[in-house]
């Protein structure tokens, strides 16, 4: 069976990528390995990102490794909080959901005063999986959404309650892991991975 890293110490991220990219995988995460150094996020896009994570990783366990990286883009915003949506807010916590909120928080008060409906943003998300030789498979995959002002909804993670998708006429954090897998920005990258997977395994 192949093993496969994912660069990632996020669980609800890890859970994603097992439900949706199952068999014949054994899939490991990064905290499997904590005397491996953690690699520098400093590209400019989501995609030099995951790129630079995936093959870092690769060369350091000697495993395939697929890396996403991923975040919200607010156009009124000009495009933040963009790469830097996991560690907008600049707060340093162990507790993930405090800095979910104080991320959300931010993203709210930059908004304050612009007019609702320049409110637009969308999930982006980038995967690239590399070997320790070389990059294997790179996707990507969006959602469109709009923000909303007050948080709603208790499942997902980051920016989910305040994402909403008027299509579904609900927020990412109100919808069922299944919904949220069938449109989300991470489950659109996934499925093209899968596609690709399938055929190099």
């Amino acid at each position: 069976m192949r093993k496969i890293l994912v660069a990632s110490t996020n669980p609800g991220k890890l859970k994603e990528l097992r439900e949706m990219l199952a068999g014949g995988i054994e899939w490991v995460g990064l905290s499997d390995f904590p005397n491996v150094g953690e690699i520098e996020e400093d590209g400019k896009t989501f995609a030099e990102n995951a790129r630079k994570k995936a093959i870092g990783y690769a060369k350091a366990t000697g495993l395939w490794t697929l890396a996403d990286d991923s975040g919200l883009v607010v156009d009124a915003l000009n495009g933040q909080p963009g790469v830097k949506s996991a560690r907008f807010s600049g707060v340093k916590e162990a507790n993930r959901g405090l800095i979910d909120h104080k991320n959300m928080a931010k993203v709210l008060k930059l908004l304050e005063g612009v007019p609702r409906e320049k409110w637009t943003a969308r999930f982006m998300c980038c995967l690239c999986l590399a070997s320790p030789e070389k990059v294997l498979i790179e996707t990507s995959g969006k959602l469109e959404g709009v923000i909303i002002d007050k948080p709603a909804g208790e499942n997902g993670f980051g920016y989910d309650p305040i994402f909403f998708v008027p299509e579904s006429n609900k927020t990412v954090a109100q919808m069922t892991s299944e919904e949220k897998n069938a449109i989300s920005h991470r489950g659109n990258a996934i499925r093209s991975l899968r596609t690709y997977l399938e055929k190099i395994l």
